[in-house]
């Protein structure tokens, strides 16, 4: 037994992971679920929609956990699981029921059981700031009115509600976005909290080894404090991580979470990789996909990480792209080989390393990838399970995920940057050095060092330069008897 967490500090555990994010519509349908058989889905694979439901499930979940596991996966992030009429099932109506469509909560037990015998952890995703208006509370105020006794969980300002507004018309309570569908909990209101804190307490009380949580800086911060508590009282090995794209200092002293979602990594490595082939329609400016050069990649990333203690920046979800954003391979036109070294960069990061569900196999979001003032449906396609991938990275992935575990100081400290010109990178660390080429056309001259080159992409010509779009990464003498990983 290791010394127990700090209530301020993250769990330990969080920096040795390697994440896996599915969307569970559309991950894998085993048909085992009852409750699908009467009923009409679409065909598996139809082009992705906001109101389609493909059928994926819980316990095709289950049946790919020895795939996953061989690739190196060590923690699996589900988007959200409970009731709800949407197939993303952020509009919960039941947040103590698993959607029947998933399998029920049968079905999620199942799945820790699962994921716990391989050694493996499972993380939720926790939607608190707003519920569907199926929610049971809500209804309740939509068929009672003003003389609901739950007319203080929500915003009112208008009687009677329209939780069906004709277009133009004022829908009587706040929401999020604005959206009539998404009603906002009031978090002053002791019920709510209740509630939603019994909620946080009960999954974990089910074997859950986290959550993910859902645009938390429009929750009150006073309830993540007690949040905290609870979720810390019932395991204080459980990961709390926010939802928060840009400087989340405030949200990561202790009192809160213990990581967020490090989208400026993600973005930043992939603008960097692609340089000027980046496709920059979609525009978001907590997401800007725009070229970086390689001063000012080193910035972003000294900034971020200088953000945050180090037990903070172990504890981060390092992430490319998820369900809210284009698919990675989307915003690099198709090109693999520059995929393969964001890739690269995501697992050479202090934190947890996310991939999101298919990047192994060439999705890339449909040809549109995603609506260009919005996520869209289209980076959340269904995954094909027919051996008919476009490209399969699983092996490389697999060899990241080696070289990580293998160099613990990547994952502890994180390699020390600097530029090699305007395509090159280098990353140093005691014993081990990583050169990375992002140029389509020119070689990288400048990667002459000592030590044995232990795993590449790419090539490298006699005389040792770097080829387009490669890396190579080098140990030192005093680490050369250490196995080695093959070259991709």
């Amino acid at each position: 037994m290791g010394q127990p967490t700090p209530f301020q500090d993250p769990p330990a555990w969080v920096a040795d992971a390697v994440i896996y994010q599915i969307f569970p519509d559309r991950f894998r349908r085993s048909g085992r679920v009852h409750e699908q058989r009467p009923l009409t889905l679409q065909a598996w694979g139809s082009p992705p929609s906001d109101q389609d439901f493909q059928g994926g499930d819980l316990y095709g979940v289950i049946e790919a956990l020895d795939g996953l596991q061989a690739m190196g996966i060590t923690c699996l992030y589900l988007t959200p699981i409970f009731s709800s009429a949407a197939n993303h099932r952020y509009h919960a109506y039941d947040y103590f029921q698993v959607d029947p469509l998933l399998g029920g909560n049968a079905a999620l037990d199942a799945l820790i059981v699962a994921v716990h015998q391989r050694g493996m952890r499972l993380v939720l995703d926790g939607v608190f700031n707003h519920c569907g208006r199926g929610f049971w509370a809500f209804h309740h105020l939509a068929e009672n009115g003003a003389s609901s006794p739950y007319r203080t969980w929500f915003h009112v300002h208008r009687w009677p509600i329209q939780p069906y507004p004709s277009e133009g018309e004022d829908c009587g309570y706040a929401c999020w976005w604005a959206l009539p569908d998404l009603p906002k909990f009031n978090h002053a209101d002791p019920g709510v909290r209740q509630h939603l804190l019994a909620v946080g307490r009960h999954w974990l009380e089910r074997g859950i080894d986290g959550w993910r949580l859902d645009v938390p800086a429009e929750v009150p911060a006073d309830f993540w404090v007690e949040f905290r508590q609870v979720v810390r009282q019932q395991n204080p090995e459980a990961w709390i991580v926010g939802e928060v794209w840009g400087d989340a200092r405030t949200w990561l002293q202790g009192e809160h979470f213990d990581g967020v979602m490090n989208y400026r990594l993600g973005w930043s490595s992939l603008c960097w990789v692609a340089g000027d082939q980046l496709r920059q329609t979609y525009r978001n400016s907590e997401y800007p996909l725009e070229p970086l050069s390689t001063e000012d990649l080193l910035d972003l990333w000294t900034t971020t990480l200088g953000w945050y203690r180090p037990a903070v920046n172990r504890a981060q979800m390092n992430l490319l792209d998820s369900h809210d954003v284009p698919r990675a391979l989307h915003s690099l036109n198709g090109d693999v080989r520059a995929l393969k070294l964001a890739l690269l960069l995501l697992f050479l990061q202090p934190g947890a390393p996310c991939v999101y569900y298919g990047t192994e196999a060439g999705l890339a979001g449909g040809p549109d990838g995603s609506i260009a003032t919005g996520p869209g449906p289209n980076s959340r396609e269904a995954l094909s399970w027919q051996d008919d991938w476009p490209i399969d990275l699983r092996t490389f992935i697999s060899e990241l995920t080696t070289l990580r575990h293998r160099w613990p100081l990547i994952k502890e400290g994180g390699l020390v940057w600097s530029s090699a010109g305007s395509d090159g990178l280098v990353g140093d660390a005691p014993g081990l050095q990583v050169v990375i080429n992002r140029s389509r056309s020119d070689v990288l001259e400048s990667v002459h060092g000592e030590g044995s080159v232990v795993w590449s992409i790419g090539s490298r010509s006699e005389s040792d330069a770097l080829g387009p779009q490669s890396a190579l990464v080098r140990t030192h003498n005093e680490l050369n008897n250490r196995e080695v990983v093959a070259s991709s």
